[in-house]
């Protein structure tokens, strides 16, 4: 009895010391990183605590970020590609909001080139497997058929992506159909990707902030799809200022205006296109058997967001495009038009229901 009495006494002293051990209070440190001339939201900014790099977070698809820490005093670092490293003292006594603007440029003396050690541990350990983020910057950067960007050719040249066709813009992921690929704008299915039947994409570079391709192990949130998902996420506007954009190509133009509606809270961005090559073959064409024959695509992408506060933010985005065939024949009294596209619209409204839960609180 004297020895089941002891051991009864230490179960319930090592239940005690457990009890307090693990009841260390605890706090949340959330809010959204900004670029500071446009207001623009950095998505995959590195959130780390400077004296323990293994507590760290980074900014989802809408630049939000929450990292729980006990209490304490901590030196917080901000780090984005390509923006100046900010860090900031926190006292974390309680659940804090903290918005970060962050500025362009780097501030280096050398450069250290370092290779992954241990089996490549993001590789191994990452949650999510065979996920690529493609900046629009990068895209842009790449040679362009007729000066025209296409981010589903850039998406062409990546590890386990193929062609579907010379010069088309269908691809197939890792023996795949093109029709197995679940394409993705601001979160609305994009059921046809291609003008000129297939041989540019539908998405204009000038209003595309964020390209994604996951080519396997899909998350649930995506639905079934076979191959692929290609998740395109739209730019918000500018809030801080107006500004204007365009190009004149061989085949066509585009244009982009943005700016704020209510600075630092709504802002918007329209961002067109539309080719013409054959509007002005209209002369050589008149007087032959094809005068009257035309043939043109045009793209219209818009989206308007509000930060009704901290916790609530809006967004509606739309896209609008169309592929435009008139074949004429006066010769032989023949004719046919041939107008085909896409129409979408996304209404979303991101909440912040708890300290360290950031969702989609309503989308249509």
């Amino acid at each position: 009895m004297k020895y089941r009495h002891s051991a009864n006494s230490h179960f319930i002293f090592l239940n005690f010391l457990c009890f307090f051990g693990f009841s260390q209070t605890s706090y949340t440190l959330n809010g959204y990183v900004k670029d500071i001339n446009s207001g623009e939201t950095l998505i995959g900014a590195n959130i780390t605590v400077v004296n323990n790099t293994s507590q760290g977070t980074a900014t989802n698809t809408y630049g939000f970020y929450s990292l729980s820490l006990p209490e304490g005093l901590y030196k917080i670092s901000y780090s984005y590609l390509g923006y100046e490293d900010q860090i900031f003292d926190v006292e974390l006594n309680k659940n804090i909001n903290f918005n970060v603007e962050m500025n362009e440029g780097i501030l280096i003396d050398e450069v250290i080139i370092s290779g992954e050690k241990e089996e490549k541990r993001k590789n191994v350990e990452g949650t999510q497997m065979g996920t690529i983020e493609i900046p629009v910057e990068n895209i842009k950067k790449l040679p362009a058929i007729f000066g025209e960007v296409d981010i589903l050719k850039t998406i062409q040249l990546l590890p386990g992506v193929r062609s579907s066709g010379e010069g088309t813009s269908g691809f197939y992921v890792r023996g795949g159909g093109p029709d197995q690929n679940l394409v993705l704008l601001d979160e609305a299915v994009v059921y046809n990707s291609g003008h000129l039947l297939g041989f540019f994409s539908v998405f204009n570079s000038d209003a595309i902030k964020n390209t994604t391709l996951i080519k396997g192990g899909m998350p649930a949130n995506f639905g079934g799809r076979l191959s692929s998902v290609l998740d395109i996420q739209m730019k918000e506007g500018n809030t801080k200022s107006y500004s204007v954009e365009g190009g004149v190509g061989l085949i066509s133009s585009r244009l982009t205006v943005q700016g704020p509606i209510v600075k630092n809270k709504s802002s918007f961005i329209v961002s067109g296109r539309r080719t013409y090559i054959l509007d002005l073959a209209q002369p050589a064409l008149k007087g032959s058997n094809f005068e009257g024959t035309n043939y043109y695509f045009y793209d219209l992408n818009t989206k308007i967001n509000y930060t009704f506060s901290d916790r609530n933010r809006l967004f509606f985005s739309g896209y609008f495009g169309n592929d435009v065939l008139k074949f004429r024949q006066p010769g032989r009294d023949f004719k046919f038009d041939l107008p085909y596209g896409n129409k979408t619209a996304t209404l979303r409204w991101n909440h912040l229901l708890v300290k360290n839960v950031y969702e989609c609180f309503c989308h249509l």
